[in-house]
């Protein structure tokens, strides 16, 4: 059974694990790209966006454009949800309240 002690230091664990876990994703770059490269984005772990690239030859077709667009940005979504799931099961898996 855990004390209140050790239940203070378990959540200051926590605190400080997530923390670095946050700095980590804001620091991780996920690229991606649709219509064979004529559309990339790049999002960091945050889900920030960083970066759009867009080829010339999709300035005449909007459509095609929205199309491709919405595919690399989900794709860079997916992306960054997987790495934040990989981050927390790393997070998780390092803690042991109950020691060895």
């Amino acid at each position: 059974m855990l004390d209140l002690g050790q239940l203070g230091g378990l959540l200051s664990q926590l605190q400080e694990q997530f923390k670095e876990m946050e700095a980590k994703q804001k620091a991780t770059q996920f690229d991606a790209k649709s219509g064979g490269g004529l559309v990339k984005v790049s999002i960091n772990g945050a889900g920030e966006l960083l970066d759009i690239h867009i080829d010339d030859s999709l300035l005449e077709d909007k459509e095609a454009l929205q199309i491709y667009l919405m595919s690399a940005l989900n794709e860079a979504y997916k992306q960054v949800e997987e790495g934040r799931k990989n981050s927390a099961f790393g997070m998780l898996g390092g803690l042991n309240p109950f020691g060895k």
